[in-house]
């Protein structure tokens, strides 16, 4: 019994270290953040690597959700005579939910263990310790422009999703289910709110970004400079960020709500 308590308290305090590190990780990035602008290039080099790099697969995700949707849609509207609403159901499902959610759970699977994977190689490689060696925070330069790249393509890649979904849904529920395309798109006009709808998935997914990509870089940055330091660390930031973005995911719901 006495091993066991003495267990516990050792995981319970490695458990709190580890997380005052994270938060301290986080402040020491939120401070540097007015060196972003003097290392613009680097931020508009993120956003390609986080952003443009992750087009494709949110890109046809996106798309196929869509179109799943507006199947599946099709069969529970069809019991209540309702088929008209599918554009609704597929526009407020994406907007509000699967947009921010399955981009952020994508994003944490492509871009985020890369990001753990680089900043875990340069620890490796001691590159980290060469740059506090020349007096460069190596925190400022090269933590804070993934950072921030990741927090601004966040939002641009789940509006993305959304688009490509609602192209899907339109050419299932259109062309292949026989729905009228101006009920389609009239319902889905009149019915979702710019606040509501719109602004809440924006909200969400700008919060998901900064979860995962901070996840993603706390997990590079506190890892152990081995291969295999490296390794687990890059399978804690996905299986991390995919708990914390549904976790995330209920509570914003029920505050938006005002459960």
């Amino acid at each position: 019994m006495r091993r066991f308590l003495a267990q516990l308290g050792r995981r319970g305090i490695a458990f709190f270290a580890r997380l005052g590190r994270r938060f301290l990780l986080l402040l020491h990035i939120l401070a540097g953040s007015g060196e972003l602008f003097r290392h613009f290039d680097q931020l508009i080099r993120q956003l390609h690597g986080i952003g443009v790099r992750s087009v494709a697969i949110v890109s046809l995700s996106g798309f196929f959700v869509g179109m799943v949707l507006s199947l599946q849609g099709y069969q529970v509207l069809t019991q209540f005579s309702a088929e008209e609403s599918l554009g609704l159901l597929v526009a407020a499902s994406l907007v509000r939910e699967l947009g921010p959610v399955v981009t952020a759970l994508l994003v944490a699977g492509r871009a985020g263990s890369a990001l753990t994977a680089e900043i875990g190689l340069m620890k490796t490689t001691e590159q980290l310790a060469a740059l506090e060696m020349m007096a460069v925070d190596p925190i400022r330069r090269v933590l804070v422009p993934r950072f921030f790249g990741g927090l601004l393509a966040m939002p641009l890649l789940a509006g993305l999703f959304s688009a490509f979904g609602l192209l899907g849904g339109y050419l299932v529920g259109v062309d292949l289910l026989g729905v009228d395309a101006g009920a389609f798109w009239g319902q889905m006009q009149q019915r979702i709110d710019c606040y509501a709808d719109l602004c809440s998935g924006i909200f969400k997914s700008l919060i998901f970004g900064l979860v995962v990509i901070w996840i993603a870089l706390f997990e590079g940055y506190d890892s152990r400079p081995t291969s295999e330091g490296v390794g687990r660390a890059t399978t804690r930031t996905v299986v991390q960020s995919a708990l914390a973005v549904l976790c995330l995911d209920f509570v914003l719901t029920a505050l938006l709500l005002g459960v």
